[in-house]
């Protein structure tokens, strides 16, 4: 197959907002409008008994939030359609964030009643950091919310990028009437529909045509004409240059949960947003187009299918295809191993696929072998960049409630954590810590052992401030620090040394007694060297 042609034919972004924006319903209509599956299911509704198609986990069906990102793919218009679902919970940023490293750009969600919330700041800051093109789809226009102009203040003062409106509402909450496209000149209206896709597009050359108070009342089309001039004067024009640099952001409304404006929104993404182009390795810079395949690990998952204990590494292709059955090369291992059934995903629907291609996202059967940021080329030492562990805030010590399942502890406990639900640190040779950013990690965590593993365990809190990963070219110096602060001190699981400050007073003293160590916050620093 023609490599540029099917490379150009990919859309890879991730759907990421505040927990409760109407994300895991947005990716559902995507999936809808892509044909790949037949009615939505609300994620909360209590009526309608099928959950949300991407939230595949026994907890997310239980609490009605996503707490893994999920995979989905779809053909759309002659598009290879990629959506990576992430959580929007506080408590799984890093899982979120590891994600926006695999994909092209990113379709942000902000709730219209609620506006930017924290979250979305912080996602945000990691899109500028990659320089990730932003869409943005302010969302529930049914309801009763902030004025539209607020919300674009809003979003250009906190996320701290230029916005555009490609469509705009008319009204909202009880009197919304749909929505003017001004990328294509259409109106759009309204209609209550949440599982089918409807169609009620009257095209519209000229806003000043009397034929359109046949459709909306006088009062709303006078409004609707000052609000287009308005948009035209102040808000820059569209350029898609400047979208594909990360500098600006097209802003859609509508209603997820109704179906409504999430065509527009798909149709003009796939014409603007971008295909896979180039990637930053810490050796060079890699090219889609390149014939040698290349790409990374960004996420584990154990146990996706419950009835077979089984671990996926998700892998993220950059150049080149992937062949099913080739031998790569594992740059970290140093070694060439081979898949036989690489696989694509429907959430958790899977299937086997022969040969994928840069923006793909598949799955690979792993026996242990893969961590996350692994790298796999045809033979270069590659490494490619950017998936560090962040130090944890909260710590606390496993403690096992039953001995007979030490082994099913023990293994559990290493796969889970391998795969980013938490961070693993063994001290003293035995004792398990366990680090996370948010207290709901725990309760996964508990409820995977249980449900995955049949096995029992309890957290002891524990007094740490913060954990700072150690290095430091004075041998006599480190090896002294760790041999005082031997009660501080665990390894990760690379067996890096790492220091439990229990207060910020404590790490200043540290800093000022050991001056030739440095103490990071990231795991970073093993590929790009000692800041």
């Amino acid at each position: 197959m023609d490599l540029i042609k099917e490379t150009a034919r990919r859309k890879t972004f991730a759907i990421i907002s505040h927990p409760d924006a109407g994300k895991t319903t947005l990716t559902e209509k995507f999936l809808l409008f892509g044909g790949a599956i037949q009615t939505a299911g609300a994620v909360k509704s209590n009526k309608i008994r099928k959950t949300a198609t991407s939230d595949f986990m026994e907890i997310e069906k239980q609490r009605g939030i996503s707490v893994a990102t999920s995979v989905m793919g779809f053909e759309f218009t002659g598009k290879r359609v990629n959506i990576l679902d992430t959580p929007g919970h506080k408590d799984f940023a890093e899982d979120t964030y590891r994600t926006l490293t695999a994909v092209d750009s990113v379709i942000l969600v902000v709730d219209c009643v609620k506006g930017v919330e924290e979250q979305t700041e912080k996602l945000m800051e990691v899109c500028r950091m990659r320089h990730t093109p932003v869409i943005i789809f302010i969302n529930k226009m049914d309801r009763e919310g902030r004025n539209p102009f607020e919300l674009l203040d809003e979003l250009e003062a906190k996320l701290q990028i230029n916005v555009r409106p490609l469509t705009w509402p008319i009204s909202q909450g009880q009197s919304f009437k749909g929505v003017y496209n001004l990328y294509k000149k259409g109106l759009n209206l309204f209609e209550a529909n949440t599982t089918k896709i409807s169609e009620s597009i009257i095209k519209v050359s000229d806003l000043n045509d009397p034929e359109l108070e046949k459709w909306i009342p006088e009062s709303f089309c006078r409004k609707l004409r000052e609000d287009i001039a308005l948009i035209e004067g102040v808000y820059e024009p569209f350029h898609e240059e400047t979208y594909r640099d990360g500098l600006l952001a097209p802003v859609f409304f509508g209603s997820a949960i109704n179906n409504f404006g999430v065509k527009e929104l798909l149709e003009t993404f796939l014409t603007v947003a971008p295909s896979p182009d180039e990637r930053e390795a810490a050796e060079r810079i890699v090219r889609a187009s390149e014939p040698a395949m290349s790409g990374f690990v960004f996420k584990i998952h154990a146990n996706l299918d419950p009835n077979h204990r089984d671990r996926t590494a998700f892998f993220r292709i950059c150049s080149g295809s992937f062949e099913r059955n080739k031998f790569y090369y594992h740059t970290r291992l140093q070694k060439k191993i081979r898949f036989s059934s690489p696989t694509q995903f429907m959430a958790n629907e899977k299937s086997v696929v022969d040969e994928s291609f840069p923006g793909d996202v598949i799955g690979l059967y792993d026996n242990g072998s893969l961590k996350i940021g692994d790298t796999l080329t045809e033979g270069e030492e590659l490494h490619f960049r950017g998936i560090p562990s962040f130090s944890p805030e909260i710590f606390k010590a496993l403690e096992n409630r039953d001995p007979m399942k030490a082994k099913q502890l023990d293994k559990g406990i290493r796969q889970l954590t391998e795969e980013g639900v938490a961070q693993l640190f063994i001290q003293h040779g035995a004792r398990k810590i366990i680090g996370t950013v948010g207290e709901l990690q725990f309760d996964v965590i508990k409820f995977r052992l249980e449900h995955e593993y049949g096995a029992q365990c309890d957290f002891t809190p524990l007094r740490f401030h913060k954990a700072f990963w150690i290095t430091g070219s004075n041998k006599e110096m480190l090896d002294e620090f760790l041999r005082r602060k031997w009660n501080a001190i665990a390894l990760d699981k690379e067996d890096h040394p790492v220091f439990f400050a229990e207060s910020e007073w404590m790490m200043k003293t540290a800093r000022e007694d050991y001056p030739d160590l440095e103490f990071h916050t990231t795991s970073e620093f093993k590929t790009e060297g000692s800041k």
